[in-house]
């Protein structure tokens, strides 16, 4: 291992590595370039919006952040593609903002007018009626002024803290005596920021023709301001909105009790240093300088926005029920297996293979319900990183406990933005006596895994569901991800060992068919990659394709450019960062790029290597990235079934290849260009012929069972 990385350091150049943080910046503008795609129906376009904007925010909150943090650090080495962190924040800013201005231009100029015309008015209050306005100016009286809470800001009143996220006003108000102070209202994040007219007020003469109204709540709010300052006068105010550092630091190995420090911490979390301010176009000069000097920041921490801040909140209007300003709605497929027999009887017959969302996760829910119910199940130990609101995984665990079955769950804490629900998950179990443990310290536990121990006849056997995606039934309709049903009993004892590496003691080092990060996963597919070479030099063909959401470690992007080198052929399908600099001469002219950013959000880790034509696939939790291969328990496991195999490579990698409609292809500058298709090439959606192939698929079973009876 230690020679291969040595070999492998040759390759640590700047020029040879993207910028990782300037990477996500490029999949987020795939992210906007789906919403201009004037192939979109208008409210998928709405969508892409507001994915744009929530991934900008976590992208402050998280890496933005960071950056500030070892500019206060005072780091200023530069990192493996050449960059220090103060011009990867000036790259970072000289992208955003020409973005910004070119999602706000396509908010304002042609989203909200095609809105318009499709009857769907997101209105000034000066376009609506007086019946329209007392009805708004009752409902502020009633539901949204008695949550305000103006704060002043005098000599004896210090600055207002600031939540992050939080729309506010500044304003300035006027006493009698001609005193001028600022003040600062916060717009509630309780009710809805675009306020549905219709709702509230009931005209007199109810019909519509099909259109519906909003507006937004901080205009209704910035006209009733008089009534917040009364005896004063409100000379002018203007939105703002900042953004916090979030990213939580846990130092694990001081703490007693994992939970409670988690818990402080999502409490110190409010509190962290301001990382951008975003204010409207015309915030006069003396205010900005007001907010900067108080929330502490510079001008280059400043967005001035034209427009509505904080754009991620139109998401609701993609929840209005009109289906043709959508795409026609897609049902995943429950395999017809599923629906005749007991599902250990199915999964003792051969292995079972499921790939959401267009096969059901109703499976997965299934399997853990019928652990649950089961008289002969003796034991269920699963992990949770991601669970969701309201999850039926949950309730049967519990009632597995309330049954007298073994429950050993594994609840991780620190999955991001996901603490506070995992806590309440964490202690309903607690609560019904499930034995819960929150990971290895130093450690997030991002394995995907379920494991079933029953008594049979033969004896007691062990059931297995490992997969690429969280056990989240909201998360499984809109991510793609795979998972495996097995009894193979090498895998089975595998995972037995990992939860008993995760919930007690071991310093086992191997395992019979699953690597494990931070184990020996990079190893292992150093020696994959390896292998790979010799066999093109011994046998003069090798192909490696790799489909994940990021590739950034540097040993694994060195030995894929020592393979291109080689005259391996690689296909990467990554969906978000890639720091590997594709189609170099002498470098990576053997290596392509794709990305593909659809209606689905491509989740799943697939792992091909040709092999000489024993191909072998793996699946896994984890990307190529020094977080999952040091920082995190991950799990990849392989695929025997030949049809198994068959289905991936041709249905799942070769269609993502050939994909003309959604993918990009990856540039030697950092850029992408779609990969239009040749003359007369049909067109290829990958996520619209795994839909179609679902549903065929489902129908063919269907009538093979019907023509069996």
């Amino acid at each position: 291992m230690k020679n291969i990385k040595d070999n492998l350091q040759k390759y640590f150049k700047p020029q040879y590595f993207f910028n990782r943080d300037l990477s996500w910046l490029e999949f987020n503008r795939r992210v906007l370039e789906e919403a201009l795609n004037p192939k979109l129906p208008l409210l998928e376009k709405v969508k892409f919006v507001s994915i744009y904007f929530s991934n900008l925010d976590e992208f402050y909150m998280i890496r933005v952040s960071g950056l500030k943090e070892q500019l206060r650090a005072n780091i200023f080495e530069s990192s493996i593609d050449g960059l220090t962190p103060y011009e990867v924040l000036e790259q970072i800013e000289n992208t955003v903002k020409p973005m910004n201005n070119q999602i706000y231009e396509y908010w304002n100029n042609y989203i909200i007018p095609e809105l318009r015309k499709n009857k769907i008015y997101i209105c000034n209050l000066n376009e609506l009626s007086k019946e329209e306005l007392d009805g708004l100016n009752k409902y502020f009286l009633k539901e949204i002024y008695p949550v305000l809470t103006p704060l002043a800001f005098d000599p004896g009143r210090p600055f207002p803290y600031i939540s992050n996220l939080s729309l506010s006003f500044a304003i300035l108000i006027k006493k009698n005596n001609g005193e001028k102070h600022f003040a600062r209202v916060k717009v509630p994040n309780i009710l809805p920021r675009l306020l549905q007219i219709d709702n509230i007020v009931k005209p007199k003469n109810c019909n519509t023709n099909g259109a519906v109204k909003f507006v937004w709540i901080e205009d209704l709010i910035k006209s009733n301001l008089d009534l917040l300052f009364p005896g004063l006068e409100v000379i002018e105010a203007y939105q703002f909105r900042i953004t916090r550092d979030t990213d939580l630091e846990i130092q694990e190995d001081e703490a007693d009790d994992l939970l409670q420090l988690i818990e402080e911490n999502i409490r110190q979390r409010k509190f962290g240093s301001v990382v951008r301010l975003e204010v409207e176009k015309l915030m006069p000069d003396y205010m900005i300088d007001t907010l900067i000097e108080n929330l502490e920041i510079t001008h280059s921490d400043l967005h001035i926005i034209d427009g509505n801040l904080g754009l991620s909140d139109v998401m609701l209007l993609h929840n209005l029920p009109y289906p043709h300003l959508k795409e026609k709605p897609f049902y995943p497929v429950t395999p017809p297996i599923f629906e005749e027999e007991n599902i250990f009887s199915l999964i003792n017959k051969k292995d079972i293979l499921i790939y959401h969302p267009y096969e059901s996760f109703a499976p997965v829910v299934d399997f853990i319900k019928q652990a649950s119910l089961d008289p002969d199940v003796l034991a269920i130990k699963q992990t949770l990183y991601r669970i969701g609101q309201d999850s039926p995984i949950v309730k049967y665990l519990i009632e597995a406990a309330e049954r007298k079955k073994q429950v050993a769950v594994l609840v991780e804490l620190k999955a991001r933005f996901d603490e506070e629900n995992n806590i309440y998950w964490a202690r309903e179990l607690e609560k019904a006596g499930v034995h819960v443990v929150y990971g290895l310290v130093g450690l997030k536990t991002h394995a995907k895994m379920t494991l079933v121990v029953r008594k049979e006849i033969d004896g007691v056997k062990r059931y297995v569901h490992l997969s690429t995606g969280n056990y989240n039934i909201e998360t499984a309709k809109i991510y793609t991800d795979i998972g495996l049903f097995t009894t193979d009993e090498e895998i089975c004892a595998d995972v037995s060992e990992i939860f008993n590496y995760l919930t007690g003691y071991s310093e086992k080092k191997e395992y019979r068919k699953l690597s494990v990060a931070p184990i020996n996963k990079r190893q292992k597919f150093l020696e994959l990659i390896e292998r790979e070479i010799k066999n093109v030099k011994q046998y003069g063909k090798g192909h490696l394709i790799f489909k994940l959401n990021s590739l950034v470690d540097p040993y694994l992007i060195a030995s894929l450019y020592e393979a291109s080198r080689q005259g391996v052929k690689i296909d990467l399908i990554v969906r978000g960062i890639c720091c590997l600099v594709p189609l170099v001469p002498g470098l990576s002219e053997n290596i392509r790029v794709i990305s593909i950013v659809g209606r689905f959000l491509e989740h799943s880790r697939i792992y091909y290597f040709y092999n000489n034509g024993e191909e072998e696939i793996y699946l896994s939790s984890a990307d190529l990235m020094q977080r999952n291969l040091d920082r995190r328990v991950e799990i990849t496991f392989p695929i025997k079934d030949p049809e198994h195999k068959a289905f991936l490579k041709e249905h799942l990698l070769e269609t993502c290849l050939k994909d003309n409609v959604k993918a990009r292809v990856l540039l030697p500058t950092g850029k992408y260009v779609f990969n239009h298709p040749v003359y007369n090439e049909p067109l290829i959606d990958h996520q619209n012929y795994l839909m179609q192939y679902a549903i065929n698929s489902s129908k063919k079973t269907m009538v093979k069972e019907l023509n069996k009876k």
